[in-house]
């Protein structure tokens, strides 16, 4: 097993901790236990952080797309060598399983690794002007990027945030969350080893809201990406907004899961049984609410619940665990009180329910079916280890029901019906849909939501291009 490291800032390429910064205890989420002291970042700090940056993004923003896609792709390389001992940091202080856990760290090579392919191919256009004139599209990086990333995917979310900022050419200040800090400096650590200037990233912890407070109240950051609440994006929209920064904000989701008579019921269930428990339900595009139709509603019930007893719950770092504990004391209060909610306004619980110990932060796989819209749990997002079924007479209820609320990041649906597959296509409310698939994300494809889930896409081409700026060119 891998000690846990030693933590400290990254400023100008340097570590930086101790003094008389102020600290806070990164906890084991599987025991409850202190795996180290966080330093957080005076003021000062933060300053030098802004100002390395603006050095930073003044020299990388000339780099050649040879150079920057030679830093992504060495980046990659590193981090697939190093994954297993990433993986192991990344489940002391979050507790997915580790499995789970070093697929999220490859993921996250996987993308920088694509960034490096795509970005010779991110050019401009020249228009058809009369002799002597030129007209031109360019496209140019936005400038200093201030990143907050949250702790359910403390790797791959450090790759998103900064990938696509440093193959544009921009310079980044990335905060991830304070609950998992190990697993994101390691991630930065391997562009730095890559050959990544220090001016060019800086990480930096802190108070959350002071932290943010402080970098975008300064005019050198010209950009923010955000992963986390719709609540806490709000808040940070209207702060960027002062400066008119623009913003990537990857906000909550509900993810509905459509199932119809004509389904492959095993393959749904074999999919998403697993998918609505992986890294305990902590997952923005898990499936939480599934809307099945009434001639398959009993038959598709019985199966989820039997697949959810089965999985095997336990510390992420022993064999054979497929649901860890959940990363904060947090979550098991939340889910207990939304299950409890339910169940008071009428929910039928089918497994689950209780917390698992008196150690560490674990609860059971929770089931829950004919629970009423009135429920909070049908209205908030659970964000942990519990799933809805609900009865419903058809597509179009169906429907309805998966567009009800302002959340629209995933969606999934299972039908055999081409028909109908163009019709979901067409009228579900989401940034994106699986149908007869249990994933929504690949690293060549957008990912982002619309509605209350956000703006921007990280991921695809589109990750390149949401920290970019485009310039029209006149010459007469």
């Amino acid at each position: 097993m891998s000690t846990y490291p030693a933590l400290h800032l990254l400023i100008g390429g340097n570590q930086v901790s101790g003094e008389s910064r102020k600290t806070e205890e990164v906890l084991n989420p599987a025991t409850g236990d202190v795996l180290g002291k966080l330093p957080h970042a005076s003021a000062d700090d933060l300053d030098a952080a802004l100002a390395n940056s603006a050095k930073g993004f003044a020299m990388w923003r000339t780099a050649p797309v040879e150079q920057r896609a030679a830093v992504l792709t060495k980046a990659g390389a590193l981090i697939r060598e190093r994954a297993g001992t990433i993986a192991e940091i990344l489940t002391l202080e979050q507790g997915k399983p580790v499995g789970e856990a070093k697929g999220e760290i490859i993921y996250g090579a996987m993308l920088l690794e694509f960034y490096a392919r795509e970005l010779p191919g991110i050019e401009g256009r020249t228009l058809d002007r009369p002799e002597g004139k030129r007209a031109e599209v360019r496209y140019e990086p936005v400038g200093p990027v201030a990143a907050f990333a949250p702790w359910n995917f403390p790797s791959l979310n450090i790759a998103r945030k900064v990938g696509g900022a440093i193959a544009a050419g921009c310079s980044v200040i990335v905060k991830p969350s304070e609950e998992t800090p190990a697993a994101a400096l390691a991630t930065v650590q391997c562009l730095l080893d890559a050959g990544l200037p220090g001016d060019v990233c800086q990480v930096v912890f802190g108070v959350p809201d002071e932290v943010s407070r402080h970098l975008l109240g300064s005019p050198i950051i010209r950009k923010l990406s955000f992963t986390g609440s719709t609540a806490v994006g709000k808040h940070l929209s209207k702060l960027a907004a002062e400066d008119l920064k623009r913003t990537t904000m990857e906000l909550g989701g509900h993810g509905p899961v459509m199932v119809f008579d004509d389904a492959n019921l095993d393959k749904a269930l074999d999919q998403m049984a697993a998918n609505a428990f992986r890294n305990a339900g902590q997952v923005c595009v898990s499936p939480t609410r599934f809307l099945i139709e009434e001639p398959v509603f009993d038959q598709f019930r019985d199966g989820f619940v039997e697949r959810v007893k089965a999985l095997k719950v336990g510390n992420g770092l022993e064999d054979g665990i497929q649901v860890g504990p959940m990363a904060n004391s947090r979550g098991p209060d939340q889910i207990e009180r939304m299950v409890k909610d339910a169940v008071a306004h009428g929910a039928k619980l089918l497994s689950g329910g209780e917390r698992i110990g008196n150690q560490g932060y674990f609860y059971e796989p929770t089931v829950l079916s004919d629970v009423p819209v009135d429920a909070e749990i049908m209205n908030e997002e659970p964000f942990g280890s519990v799933a809805i079924l609900n009865r419903f007479a058809g597509e179009a209820e169906m429907v309805a029901e998966a567009n009800r609320l302002p959340y629209g990041l995933a969606a999934y649906a299972w039908t055999e019906d081409a028909g109908r597959q163009e019709r979901l296509i067409a009228q579900v409310e989401s940034g994106m849909l699986a149908i007869n698939a249990g994933s929504v994300s690949a690293v060549d494809m957008p990912f982002g939501g619309v509605k209350w889930s956000g703006h921007g896409h990280e991921d695809g081409r589109e990750g390149i291009m949401a920290c970019m700026v485009t310039k029209s060119v006149h010459v007469g």
